[in-house]
């Protein structure tokens, strides 16, 4: 593998238990299997990179600990796209010509990795977007496989949690001005409708923006009881803090995307009491995510993982027991998201795939809410 820039080939600690049934000797005389992964590592989402990382090396450590695949190492290649459409397609076509490769994981966000689909699937090699909750990202091709939730199916579950259980009936919604926003926007407001909303304002905002004081002015203009966010942590985190500055107290209910202890450490007082909706809670007494919680602490120092983190861990996961199946047959590696079943995880229980809709069925939802800076399940309280 000396042809692989080290700086790009990340593998995950080898350093086993005592009593693991592997030591590092044991590795050594093969290749690793070969993961590509495409995401952000520089730029506004950055974060979500770093955070992929440590999910992904804690999953490596288990996997490793109990023998690899079939015997083998298990390794990946990160390459840096910032999320970004042209980035993301440059990634995929050096990751398509490279036949060490057996397996693509991301983009970050469904636009790019809605752009490099047709590479992807003209090369024969899965793009396995685990994070990429557009509709249609996994239309794509039938090398397009997801172990996210659909906006199709996720933000009614906010509508609901708006509309039927805290009683918002005026609602101005504010999202990402991206295909991922827009089309998470249509989704939510046309649920919350049919749940007896009324949507009085919609603001769209780029990724960029930093100033929404003109924006919130015309939502107070609106004079909605309700505001929703279709945003990530960072400028869901900041428009709150400006809302909360220019006089709009009323309540807020937010995409699960914002979920992280960055939200909350980024929004400070003016995100206490902001709903959120998550597929991942570390209260959840389940042992597959009481697993994920204690050994992220081990590895990482007492930090608490997050959801994004959580994600990582599950797609790594998911790509071992896929590899096992297909080995390192790009094709063969196609036909086993149809075959694994009941993978363990944290986010879906025991999860398998709907081939026809090649996602994962069966997400978990719980309802949130900050609570003394703190992610809370929602008591059932008003505001």
């Amino acid at each position: 593998m000396s042809n692989i820039n080290r700086r790009n080939l990340v593998t995950g600690s080898l350093a086993l238990m005592a009593g693991a049934a592997f030591s590092r000797a044991a590795f050594a005389d093969a290749d690793p299997i070969l993961l590509g992964v495409s995401g952000p590592l520089t730029g506004p989402n950055a974060q979500y990179g770093t955070q992929w990382k440590q999910g992904f090396d804690l999953a490596l450590d288990e996997i490793m600990a109990a023998g690899g695949i079939n015997g083998r190492k298990l390794a990946y290649q990160f390459e840096d796209s910032q999320s970004d459409p042209r980035q993301s397609v440059a990634i995929a076509q050096k990751f398509v010509s490279n036949p060490a490769i057996v397996l693509e994981l991301g983009d970050f966000s469904s636009p790019a990795s809605m752009a490099a689909s047709p590479i992807y699937q003209r090369g024969g090699l899965v793009q396995f977007g685990f994070t990429n909750s557009h509709p249609d990202f996994t239309k794509g091709g039938d090398f397009m496989w997801s172990t996210s939730v659909s906006q199709a199916d996720e933000q009614p579950l906010l509508a609901a949690y708006a509309v039927k259980r805290l009683g918002l009936k005026k609602l101005a919604v504010l999202h990402l001005n991206t295909d991922w926003g827009r089309t998470s926007r249509d989704y939510f407001t046309n649920a919350a409708k049919e749940y007896g909303a009324e949507i009085v304002v919609t603001e769209g905002y780029i990724a960029e923006e930093r100033d929404f004081r003109s924006t919130l002015v015309r939502v107070r203009d609106a004079n909605p009881d309700g505001l929703i966010l279709i945003s990530y942590y960072s400028d869901g985190a900041l428009i709150a803090r400006q809302a909360r500055q220019v006089g709009l107290k009323q309540v807020m209910c937010a995409a699960s995307s914002v979920y992280s202890p960055k939200f909350i450490e980024l929004g400070g007082e003016a995100v206490e009491d902001v709903h959120v909706g998550t597929r991942y809670f570390p209260e959840d007494t389940r042992p597959e995510v009481q697993k994920f919680i204690a050994g992220f602490k081990k590895k990482y120092n007492g930090q608490e993982p997050d959801a994004f983190n959580a994600y990582a861990y599950d797609a790594m996961n998911m790509a071992a027991a896929v590899v096992k199946i297909g080995g390192s047959d790009r094709k063969a590696i196609r036909e086993a998201f149809t075959k694994v079943k009941d993978v363990p995880s944290v986010i879906f229980g025991a999860a398998t795939f709907d081939v026809a809709t090649r996602r994962v069925k069966g997400a978990m939802n719980a309802e949130l809410v900050v609570r003394k800076g703190q992610f809370a399940l929602w008591d059932g309280k008003p505001t």
